[in-house]
């Protein structure tokens, strides 16, 4: 089985590998904004000075609008420890500033001492989120030791990837789903014996997880077809804008749904090989049927909450397009639709239909595998013992030795 797990995984391993060399966009030169005439650089400011009053110079009018004017303190950018001055309009789509927030303007690369060449944009996040990266990466650590240290790698290579590689090669006009696949399938195999390491176990989750991506990914592409999905969405038509060049929408939109099936798949498939070894370890006279029933029931319960999280993220992750939409006083058959909406339904059913065929299909191979393998030996129970040895020993009886000692003698009688 080991020999027969190597000969399925290796060429898709290698696929992998060469799909990346050939994939992967060597010589080319990205471009940056100031390429694409963008023009816009991020400028970390300090907030010294925040001050309401009317946008305008000079006495108030009655009704007009109302403004924060703000004296920001620059941190890098050109004109580093100079003071400018920010007026923002106080609606409720403007964030609240006060004195001491961190903040980041764009500046338009125009005229260094204008202060209209700078504009407040956003916070600045950097430390709160190496904070709360440490915690996390603490929290793994402390519960999974050494594996969870290997997560935390495999999550490193993983962000690598997608980095380092899966962008780079859509941006140089590669096939978005494409490029996908390879990537997805490398990050798999990198990910999942990096963090769990080189076993049967493993090489039958990967191999699990391996036909359920194939199967969402074929799903998807017909779906997307059926449905007449462009994929144009309001970010994707601005993508395109910018960089002036085409762009598989239809392609990146599917990318986007292997790719965020992915890692819910490496958790329904390594749960279920898991349960399937521990099922053979705690009893190993059971049948072939009864183990694969056994963890088929086990991954009921799993995939019944997984899909159910899927659902969930996807509908938390487009929460203010549906309020936009509940507003719209449309229809619910309207509003689901929609190009926007239509496209998340699609990708939350394949990918539920992805996650329910990875049980089965895993648990299969799992169970084909694990019954194969030692049982343990040492582990097994005293009735799995007993019911092994009344299977092996059926129709015959265990006779056992007298223990040896001195024959009494026989005592004399006379006529």
């Amino acid at each position: 089985m080991k020999r027969l797990l190597a000969f399925a995984l290796v060429p898709f391993a290698l696929a992998a590998i060469v799909g990346t060399l050939l994939l992967y966009p060597f010589g080319h030169q990205q471009r940056t904004g100031a390429d694409l005439g963008l023009g816009q650089y991020p400028v970390k400011a300090e907030v010294i000075a925040a001050e309401a009053g009317p946008c305008s110079q000079g006495a108030p009018v009655e009704g007009e609008q109302m403004c924060v004017k703000l004296r920001v303190l620059m941190q890098d950018g050109p004109l580093p420890g100079r003071v400018m001055e920010q007026t923002m309009p106080t609606d409720p789509g403007t964030p609240k500033f006060a004195v001491g927030d961190d903040i980041v303007l764009s500046y338009a690369g125009a005229n260094p001492e204008s202060e209209t060449s700078y504009q407040v944009v956003d916070f600045q996040r950097g430390g709160s989120l190496m904070l709360l990266a440490v915690v996390f990466a603490a929290a793994v650590i402390v519960l999974g030791r050494w594996q969870g240290l290997a997560a935390l790698i495999a999550l490193g290579v993983s962000l690598v990837l997608l980095v380092g590689f899966v962008l780079p090669a859509i941006l140089a006009g590669e096939d978005p789903l494409l490029v996908a696949v390879v990537g997805s399938g490398l990050i798999m195999f990198v990910v999942l014996y990096l963090t769990h390491g080189f076993s049967a176990r493993t090489s039958t989750a990967v191999l699990g997880t391996l036909l359920s991506l194939a199967l969402i990914g074929v799903l998807s592409t017909v779906f997307a077809g059926l449905t007449a999905l462009t994929g144009l969405d309001e970010n994707t038509t601005s993508l395109i804008g910018v960089l002036g060049t085409p762009i598989d929408a239809r392609g990146l939109l599917l990318a986007g749904t292997v790719i965020g099936a992915l890692g819910v798949l490496d958790d329904v498939t390594v749960t279920q090989t898991s349960a399937v070894w521990e099922l053979r370890k705690a009893d190993p006279g059971m049948s072939w049927r009864q183990l694969y029933t056994s963890g088929l029931r086990i991954g009921r319960d799993h995939v019944s909450s997984a899909v159910n999280t899927l659902v969930l993220a996807y509908a938390g992750a487009a929460l203010p397009l549906l309020l936009a939409y509940a507003l719209s006083g449309r229809t619910f058959t309207e509003v689901v639709t929609t190009q926007a909406v239509a496209q998340e339904v699609v990708r939350t059913l394949v990918g539920s239909i992805g996650l329910v065929a990875a049980v089965p299909i895993t648990t299969a191979i799992a169970v084909a595998v694990a019954i194969r393998e030692p049982a343990g030996g040492a582990d097994t129970s005293a009735a799995s013992r007993a019911s092994q040895g009344a299977a092996a020993g059926a129709g015959t009886t265990r006779l056992t030795p007298k223990r040896p000692g001195r024959r009494r003698p026989r005592p004399e009688t006379s006529d």
